[in-house]
Parts: C-alpha cells; structure tokens; sequence
C-alpha cells in the first residue's frame, strides 16, 4: 500500500477505502463510455469523514469526482484521467427526519430513490420525482444533477423541491444550509447553485426535501395519437381541461413501441389501434369529488371528434396501469438492445414539439439515411429524448456521432430549448456547451468554479473546459 492509500485506510478504516484493485464496479459510467483508474475509492459514513478526504484530496493536489448511484448518462460520475479518487455517498443512507406538519424530509445523500419513496408509504405523504433509475439513482446524484423526470412539468424538477442541503466544499469546509422553510430570501439561493453543479463545486450530503400530499385518487390513460401536431393540440387541450390535476403527459413514437415489444418480454399493447404516436396522461387528486374520468374521458371524446385521437383507454386497475406505464418506461431498454444507440436529452418550448420532431428527422435523414429514430419523452415540459440506431445491417454511425449530436443540439438551441434537458452536461457535452451558449454565460460558470474550487480539485473536466 502507497504512502497517500494509507492516509485513506487511517482516515476510513477497511470498510471506508478501497484500494486501486477493487475499484473495477465504480470505475467506469452506466453506458461504459468513459472512465479511468482511480486510486481508490472513498466510502465516508458521516459528514466529517467527507470533509477530512476533501482536507486531504486537497492538501494533495488529488482530483476527486463524487459518485452517486451512477446512472448518469454523461459520464460525470467517473474519472476523466487516471489517478483521482471516487468519493461514493452510498454508506450515508440514513433518513432522519420527517416533518408531517410541514411537509419535508430530511436525507443523507446515499439514500436510493425507491426507498426515499417506500420510507414514506401509508404516511399520506410523497416524494413526487419518478424516473427509471429510482432504483439505484441516490438523492444526492438527483441533486447534483438537477434531476426531472416524468412528474417534473406538475412538482417541478430538483432544484424545485430541495428546500435545504449540506454541501462539503473543496478545502473540506462544510455548509450547513438545511433549513426546512421555502422562503429564504437572505441573500444568494445557495441551494439552487449546487443543484445542477454535477459535483464540481461541493459535494452534496444531506438535504431537506419538499413533499407533496399523496393523491387519494389517480387516473391514468393511453392515447394512440395519429401525428406530431396532434401531440401538441391534445396536451393544450389537457392543460386547459386537466390543469392543476394533470400529473404526467408521456409521449413515444410508434417506432419505440415495435421495438419495445420485440425486444421485451411480457409487454403487451392494449389498444385496438396502432397510431404514429402514443400519449400516456396521468391525473391525481387529493378528493375524491374531483371528476377525473370525465376530465379525461371528455378529453379523449373531444380528440376523437378533431380526428388527433386514433384510440385510447383507460386503466381500470393497478395493473393495467403498470402495464401502460411499462410501454414507456421500457423505451430505452429495448433500444439498447438493438445494439449501438445514440442517445440525445434536448428540450424545447412544449408548443414547439411538433415542429422539432419533423426537423429534427429531416436533419438525421441528410446527415444518414434508414437511421432509426426512437424519440420519446416528457411532453408537458417539452423534453424529448432523441435516441438512434445505425440503419439496418450497420454496427455504427458511419463516424457521424458527433455530427449528429451537435446538429440536433443546435436546432434545440434556435428553437429556444436546450441541448441539456435533464441528464446534465456531464463529460460529453462540455464542448458542446462551449459552442452553442452564450460565452458571457459560459464565462459566469467558469467564474464561480473558479470562485468555489480554484485548484479544479472537484470533478475536473466536467460541466466547465477550464478556469
């Protein structure tokens, strides 16, 4: 054991420092496309250890890259270059308060997102951030990366229900902000900083979290949708309907349902018809004097009569509509196994989906015909995740990834969206970010790195290119 491992095991103990042999499970991202060897991997149990490996990794010049429940899918949770440390939260899971009376819940950052969601069962009380991930996905990765999710267009995204945090900085210094109120106006909104900030300017431990009440009654329906505009005119009228009930609008293509249901085992399509599109529209209610099938029902009657509806249904039971919510959330599964797939998080005013799916097809088809296009997403936020595939009998993009990857971003940017929607910058989209942002705004980032981390000790090469 090297003189610096050794520092770690005092620091840690055993069960607290892994040394370079065994780090192979945190080594590389969840699609395995970046990652390198780190000295070792830092388990602390409690705030205090966090800031003593931070007091150390910075007396040592040691690169040092937070690691949540590494779902991310832009390689901010890995090393760079060889020879940082991986800092995982995942020992501190404790959940140590709940405020009935005042609806939050304070967490240790290595709590998972299911059991954040199982802990408060039967308490009348929720946590209202749901993605594919709540398995293994940690509070503070969802913090770190500003997470959103199929519920955010209704609750809002992280940096809209974290009321309070925790944060280590990079010299070990430690900032206690978990304060359960929502309004705070003394000063900067520190909290909202480090959302979003993928571990490059502190590192999340604790945070106090916004709840919701739990609806007593829900209601959820499929629609076969017959094209793009129909998308958008159906949600409008959904919005203008549903309102305040409406707790999920998610739409995928009839592209991704056929791989779905060839990929996947047990996937079944209860409709009648086959459309272009399928929108999956969720509504809850804390009464039950809330007419929730009529909302819907007429919704679904009024789309049929404009000729947007082709069919649609609604789940009479738990299970239908786990079935319904399966078609969805199984989308990126069963792309990934058609093989190479290239995945893109981009967002736009939701008005504006419609057009920007039939633009951004035409841009893939000059850029590389027959490639398959599986585009699906959050419709009430107007976040599309724009996955391809290599057209049939290619192993890969021709060496047109990038191209791909910057020309579908700057359609989101002119169309007033985002190249960014929910999975961050990360590793991949850092050049990128330099291109299409503004650099003053581009600048003002590298500025308050520079502010809260001048030695580029916190997840070097992510989010910001340089100081």
């Amino acid at each position: 054991m090297d003189v610096l491992s050794a520092k770690f095991m005092a620091l840690l103990g055993p069960k607290g420092w892994i040394g370079p042999e065994d780090c192979q499970p945190w080594q590389r991202d969840w699609l395995g496309q970046y990652g390198e060897a780190p000295l070792g991997v830092a388990r602390p149990k409690s705030t205090a250890e966090v800031s003593d490996v931070l007091r150390l990794c910075h007396a040592e010049g040691v690169p040092v890259v937070p690691q949540g429940g590494n779902t991310g899918l832009v390689g901010a949770g890995v090393l760079g270059e060889p020879g940082g440390v991986i800092l995982s939260l995942s020992r501190m899971n404790a959940i140590s308060s709940l405020d009935l009376s005042s609806g939050s819940i304070s967490v240790e950052a290595g709590v998972i997102l299911g059991q954040l969601h199982q802990s408060l069962e039967r308490t009348g009380l929720m946590f209202p951030m749901h993605l594919g991930s709540e398995g293994s996905a940690q509070v503070g990765g969802l913090v770190a990366t500003n997470a959103g999710g199929s519920h955010a267009f209704r609750y809002g995204m992280m940096q809209d229900l974290v009321l309070g945090l925790e944060v280590v900085l990079a010299d070990g210094t430690v900032w206690n902000g978990m304060r359960a109120v929502q309004k705070d106006n003394a000063g900067y909104q520190l909290r909202k900083l480090f959302c979003g900030s993928e571990g490059t300017l502190g590192v999340v431990t604790q945070a106090t979290l916004k709840l919701s009440p739990e609806p007593r009654q829900q209601l959820t329906a499929l629609l076969a949708i017959r094209d793009a505009p129909g998308l958008v005119k159906l949600a409008t009228k959904l919005r203008a309907e549903g309102g305040e009930f409406l707790s999920a609008m998610e739409f995928f293509s009839d592209v991704g349902l056929g791989i779905a249901l060839e990929n996947i085992p047990g996937l079944v399509f209860p409709l009648q018809s086959r459309a272009s599109f399928y929108l999956l529209v969720e509504a809850g209610s804390g009464s039950m004097q809330v007419p929730l099938d009529q909302i819907i029902s007429g919704v679904m009657e009024w789309g049929m009569d404009e000729g947007i509806v082709a069919d649609g249904a609604l789940a009479k039971s738990e299970a239908q509509r786990v079935v319904f919510w399966r078609l969805r959330e199984e989308q990126p599964e069963g792309q990934r196994r058609l093989g190479a797939q290239l995945k893109h998080d981009l967002s736009v005013p939701p008005g504006q989906l419609g057009e920007f799916l039939d633009r951004a097809n035409n841009v893939c088809s000059e850029v590389l015909k027959e490639v398959t296009i599986n585009a699906f997403g959050h419709l009430g936020d107007g976040n599309v995740h724009y996955n391809l595939s290599p057209p049939l009998g290619q192993l890969d993009f021709s060496g047109l990834d990038s191209e791909f990857t910057l020309k579908l971003g700057r359609l989101a940017t002119v169309m007033g969206g985002s190249f960014a929607a929910e999975h961050g910058i990360g590793r991949t989209k850092t050049l990128m970010a330099d291109v299409l942002r503004d650099p003053a705004e581009r600048n003002l980032m590298a500025r308050v790195k520079k502010s809260l981390d001048g030695t580029n000790q916190l997840n070097p090469g992510v989010l910001v290119s340089s100081l």
